[in-house]
């Protein structure tokens, strides 16, 4: 009961990282440590995506993570956020004239783009607070046309 309450009004975040060099997982990382500590704002960091409400996306897109991307995406559950971090998320940053195909919005639609190799901790979290909300309001909204439609049993 307690859980279904604070999971209804939280931010549920999957970090994906499509070949990048890491920089931008280890600014992520920093947004939970105690200096910048995410949790305190009602977002948590999951590995599965379909407890998700945020894909958070890092690194170029490397030709064997194309279709595992689409998967992962597809698993998330609607609506489906998708924030791009990091100039290599953008464009392919240094990689893009490696085996890479691009940045992440050639493959799944990006929501969010936060720019920067990689961007600082603060820039991160203001970016899920901007489009996370309105995740959870289109979630609840969702789940109230289920129940009206009869779909759902409370």
């Amino acid at each position: 009961m307690l859980k279904e309450f604070v999971r209804k009004r939280s931010i549920h975040v999957c970090v994906v990282n499509t070949g990048g060099c890491n920089g931008c997982d280890i600014e992520i990382v920093s947004c939970l440590a105690p200096r910048y500590d995410i949790e305190q704002y009602g977002i948590f960091v999951h590995n599965n995506p379909r407890e998700a409400d945020v894909l958070l996306v890092t690194g170029p897109v490397t030709l064997p993570w194309k279709e595992r991307l689409k998967e992962i995406y597809e698993k998330t559950p609607e609506p489906k956020i998708v924030v791009a971090v990091g100039a290599c998320a953008l464009s392919g940053g240094i990689f893009k004239e490696g085996h890479v195909v691009g940045g992440i919005d050639k493959v799944i639609p990006v929501d969010a783009k936060i720019p920067g190799c990689p961007p600082r901790p603060s820039e991160i979290i203001e970016a899920i607070l901007k489009v996370g909300p309105d995740a959870l309001a289109m979630k609840e909204k969702m789940i109230k046309e289920k129940i009206r439609k009869g779909e759902v049993i409370i």
